[in-house]
């Protein structure tokens, strides 16, 4: 019955920020979520985890999706719990609508058990490599801030690698989060600049 009343909302609401371009959309979802800051970096900072295999693992796999980037670092106890939790809803009304397969939902974790989850094949959780914690990867995202730290932060990544948005804390509306997600899944990516296609052929 959720699920219904949900796409319902969805219906309704989706097109009002779908049909802003992409400037709107964030002054729009700004207006409605005081804990969402717009930030349109083109370029992230660099995600040193591996998977649960091991493996490297790079977001720029991801190029193709719309990805929600969370931290739990080793001690942060309740308000990452209460966001990974209010994440969790965000995908559960997510996987019920057109967009599931186009939103992956990544979380970096201090000794999680990493990799896929079977039961919802876009939660993905990595650990941090190369001498990084999941506190230095959070901070290192936390710069693209203007705010001051208000931690934990959920970040949005568009198709294409550009940076966003950030939604702050772990009291926003998650079906704020979810109708900015689908005014993305309504916007064009941008093309890749000259840069990105440079780099994409030495990768």
């Amino acid at each position: 019955m959720k699920s219904v009343i949900f796409l319902v909302v969805l219906l309704f609401a989706g097109p009002a920020l779908a049909n802003h371009p992409e400037d709107r959309l964030d002054e729009a979802v700004a207006e409605k979520e005081p804990a969402f800051e717009a930030t349109d970096v083109r370029r992230p900072p660099e995600l040193d985890v591996v998977d649960g295999s091991g493996e490297p693992f790079d977001l720029g796999g991801l190029s193709d999706q719309i990805v929600v980037l969370s931290f739990v670092p080793e001690g942060c106890g309740d308000p990452c719990a209460a966001q990974q939790a209010l994440l969790a809803r965000v995908r559960e009304a997510v996987n019920v609508t057109p967009m599931r397969d186009m939103v992956s939902f990544v979380a970096v974790t201090e000794g999680g058990d990493g990799g896929e989850k079977p039961a919802a094949s876009n939660l993905i959780t990595v650990d941090p490599s190369n001498g990084a914690t999941a506190a230095s990867l959070a901070t290192r995202f936390a710069e693209l801030s203007s705010r001051e730290e208000i931690s934990p932060e959920a970040h949005v990544l568009d198709r294409g690698g550009r940076h966003a948005g950030i939604f702050h804390g772990e009291e926003f509306g998650y079906v704020n989060m979810v109708l900015y997600i689908n005014g993305l899944s309504n916007v064009r990516p941008p093309e890749p600049g000259l840069l990105d296609r440079v780099l994409g052929l030495v990768r």
